[in-house]
């Protein structure tokens, strides 16, 4: 299982949010290429980076600080905030992204969705975020009526083969990730899981690689030092 150390980026700088309340946000970093580089070092191949702003507003505002950190790290970066039109996806993946990850865009527009998927297939990830069970869009401010797992199939039999799937209420919370959410997304044959939102101890990791996850996004169990990420990486080999 690969280890995602997570970068969230607000007016250039390294926060993470609390359940996904734009109002309760921390900073831990005012040089995110630092700070991914100082993943790097930590011996973190992958990256997870994601445009808050962006998400926010629909529109790519850090990708500068996006190119910094892909261009100066060579980290393979999942990249998603915001990627709402064919033009932002290339913007990325031209830049050297390894994967962007379509959230709002993929719900509200499944032809586009579609559309990327015939273009870069295994390029395109979709970011499900899911609050009491519903995905949520537009920077996690909106709740819509579609229910998380049934996305997570339908996403499947379109082509997707990796999702990125956030429990809101746990996310930021240091209170543990829902096991028993990945336990049944990791059932759905021929998607690959990546686990965000809220992972906090080893023994999490321990049951989400045995689950059969692809990878997991830690974010600020690190910046805190709950988990330290050379341990981490360690555990999961």
């Amino acid at each position: 299982m690969k280890i995602f150390p997570a970068i969230d980026l607000r007016g250039g700088r390294v926060v993470r949010l609390t359940q996904g309340d734009y109002a309760r946000m921390d900073v831990y970093c005012d040089d995110p290429v630092a700070q991914a580089k100082a993943f790097a070092a930590a011996g973190a191949k992958n990256i997870h980076l994601v445009d808050l702003d962006g998400a926010k507003e629909g529109k790519p505002v850090n990708f500068s600080v996006i190119r910094a950190i892909i261009e100066e790290t060579g980290l393979f970066a999942e990249v998603g905030g915001g990627i709402r039109d064919e033009e932002r996806v290339e913007m990325y993946l031209r830049c050297g992204a390894g994967r962007v990850i379509l959230g709002t865009a993929a719900l509200e527009n499944p032809a586009f969705l579609r559309k990327m998927l015939g273009i870069w297939g295994e390029k395109i990830a979709v970011g499900v975020d899911a609050r009491d069970g519903f995905v949520c869009t537009r920077g996690w401010e909106e709740t819509s009526q579609t229910a998380a797992s049934a996305f997570c199939v339908y996403l499947r039999d379109i082509g997707v083969k990796t999702v990125i799937f956030t429990d809101i209420a746990r996310d930021g919370a240091l209170q543990g990730c829902n096991l028993e959410s990945y336990r049944a997304l990791c059932k759905i044959e021929g998607l690959q899981v990546i686990a965000s939102g809220g992972i906090c101890s080893y023994e999490e990791l321990t049951a989400l690689k045995g689950f059969g996850c692809a990878g997991a996004i830690l974010g600020k169990s690190l910046y805190t030092g709950a988990l330290n990420l050379e341990t981490a990486l360690a555990q999961m080999g």
